[in-house]
């Protein structure tokens, strides 16, 4: 910082004698510098914040970025690309609130970049909540609530944040914008979402040894999620943000000549990520260009699925957040290092420990069903064993920052947490627990670094939770049980697509909302046949939704060989029902739809009342 003030005190005697218009924005005209506002980013190339005094004695201050370092060419199509995709989609009746900023070279690998006022990144608000701030679902969410008291102002900053969030999302994905991390993805008080720095593009992801950073199609984590929802659990509001990504895409798609068009034309400029014509067809596969508007939708929704349960995205945070704090002075030892525990524990101050083992596991509700694992810890000097209780979850997250603070070391293999097919949840525990032992005891084999260092022996450590339980055989169980009794009401309004071409009929499961169950929130999915069907031939399913009222599909089940005549003889049978582990699948609502009643020449899209 004082370098900085030394430096701008020599800039300040060009102004004694010129004023200077902003290579930025011509109009506006700098008069002085304001050297006690200059101050500096903490990021790579250590930009400068550069504040100067309006010519104009009513205009207000003007704030700029000045950087060097990188080649800012790149940034500035970056910025003129999602322009032209923001006037593409406004054109089409679509606003999603975009914040499109300027950005200027000017010159070598140095330029000028707009400064968007009343604006955070999201690593500042989230370590307001400590170095794990990205591993919690709040931070975003309560720091709107801090700028919009009101009920109102929170609804409309929330909904300005579903808009360009989905805009964000479609735009990064299309021109493959990578090293995402929280400290170039920022957040106005308005809520409008917006990335900046665009370094790295067109799918050249940052590496982190053997691995890219970016290993999710796009930025949406959970606590984005949270803000969407307006709460833990999906709501019809997250069926928008998916409608709003897909429409978005899908407009783009129909220009997808226009944007290889444009960035061919910069294939000489010797930018360092649009070197050849293999650059482009980063672009080309990402619109998709042969598939059909529901194909899009679908192959989309996948992404957003895929990106919203990547682990990966946040830990890339934490590395951030990690490195801003070396950047800015290490973490003190009372610093936590795991989210679930509130301080960190060595090897020095619990003891040696001779045996660990994952001993059973037990069902727990909170509210919701899960499982948790016994483990069972016996230190040196200690007669009688201690138990902790770690979810999946838990350990994979023990797992992950292993693998942050030892990326030379060959860890052992974890687990999948990918579970496939309809299984009982109970034998997915069973099997875990098998697989979590013999994680443990490679983990407690390996090196005596990566066993005894804090990061194992804080998770190991026992919390304030572990002492509550009863004994081990002591199963919290749930206030009101999930296998009581139900009123039997149905309720709830399904969207479908309904399409005919090609001899073939597409349902398109798009959205369900409000259903109806007593109890815990259901699994819902969809069952439908095409009547009559004295055999059940015609049976098609979509996957299993967890634990919403408001499930997510935009999945296509499809009939083949039927002639349109046919089809105006048949009825579709339509179920909602609710996977369960332990007992038959429960019936959440219906509907039967005769198809005489559609012109198939056509897509029908519409809600119906189940």
């Amino acid at each position: 910082q004082a370098a900085l003030q030394n430096g701008m005190e020599r800039v300040q005697l060009f102004f004694l004698k010129n004023k200077c218009r902003l290579p930025l924005n011509p109009s506006l005209v700098a008069k002085e510098l304001n050297i006690k506002a200059c101050s500096f980013f903490s990021s790579n190339a250590v930009p400068l914040k550069v504040a100067l005094i309006n010519a104009d004695p009513l205009g207000e201050e003007i704030n700029v970025m000045f950087k060097v370092g990188e080649d800012l060419r790149q940034d500035m199509l970056a910025l003129q690309m999602i322009k032209i995709m923001d006037k593409i989609w406004l054109q089409e009746g679509l606003d999603l609130r975009m914040v499109i900023f300027k950005c200027l070279s000017t010159g070598k690998d140095r330029g000028m970049v707009e400064l968007v006022p009343a604006s955070d990144t999201l690593r500042k608000i989230q370590v307001e909540y400590g170095v794990t701030g990205s591993f919690k679902d709040k931070p975003l969410a309560e720091w709107l609530r801090k700028y919009n008291p009101t009920e109102e102002e929170y609804e409309k900053a929330s909904e300005n944040f579903i808009y360009s969030c989905a805009g964000c999302c479609v735009a990064t994905y299309v021109l493959g914008i990578c090293d995402r991390h929280n400290d170039n993805i920022m957040l106005r008080n308005t809520g409008h979402m917006f990335h900046i720095d665009f370094g790295k593009f067109l799918g050249h992801a940052q590496m982190f040894g053997s691995f890219k950073r970016d290993r999710a199609p796009f930025v949406l984590t959970s606590d984005m999620a949270y803000v969407i929802n307006g709460g833990e659990k999906p709501t019809i509001r997250f069926q928008l943000f998916v409608d709003l990504c897909c429409q978005a895409y899908n407009l783009i798609r129909k220009h997808a000549s226009l944007f290889l068009n444009l960035l061919s034309l910069m294939l000489s400029s010797g930018l360092p990520e649009l070197g050849g014509v293999q650059d482009l067809k980063y672009v080309q596969d990402a619109l998709q260009p042969q598939t059909t508007d529901a194909e899009a939708t679908i192959f989309f929704t996948r992404l957003i699925e895929s990106s919203l349960g990547s682990v990966a995205t946040k830990f890339n945070f934490f590395i951030h957040n990690l490195a801003q704090l070396r950047f800015s002075g290490l973490p003190s030892n009372d610093e936590p290092i795991l989210s679930f525990s509130a301080k960190t524990y060595s090897l020095k101050q619990d003891g040696r420990i001779k045996q660990v083992s994952v001993f059973t596991y037990q069902k727990r509700y909170n509210p919701d069903k899960h499982y948790i694992y016994v483990v069972r810890v016996l230190r040196e000097g200690q007669v009688e064993p201690t138990f902790v209780f770690r979810t999946f979850d838990e350990f994979q997250e023990l797992h992950n920052k292993l693998g942050i603070l030892f990326p030379l070391w060959k860890l052992p293999g974890f687990p999948n947490k990918m579970v496939l097919g309809r299984t009982h949840i109970k034998d997915v525990a069973a099997k875990r627990k098998v697989e979590l032992n013999s994680y443990i005891q490679s983990l407690m084999n390996s090196s005596s670094e990566v066993a005894e260092c804090d990061l194992v022996y804080t998770f190991f450590h026992p919390l304030l939770r572990d002492d509550k339980v009863e004994g081990i055989d002591g199963i919290a169980r749930p206030t009101g049980s999930p296998s009581s009794p139900t009123s039997g009401k149905v309720g709830g309004e399904v969207k479908l697509s309904i399409s005919y071409r090609n001899s073939t009929l597409f349902i398109m499961v798009m959205h369900i909302k409000d259903l109806v169950k007593d109890g815990a929130d259901p699994n819902p999915y969809v069952k439908t046949y095409l009547l009559p069907d004295t055999h059940k031939t015609s049976k098609r399913k979509t996957k299993i939704s967890r634990k919403t009222r408001n499930p997510t599909f935009n999945e296509m089940l499809v009939y083949s060989g039927y002639s349109m005549e046919t089809l105006k003889q048949r009825e579709l049978q339509l179920s909602v029902l609710s996977a369960e582990s332990l007992r038959e699948n429960f019936f959440l609502g219906g509907i039967t739809l005769s198809l005489k009643d559609f012109n198939l020449s056509k897509e029908t899209v519409n809600w119906y009342r189940l």
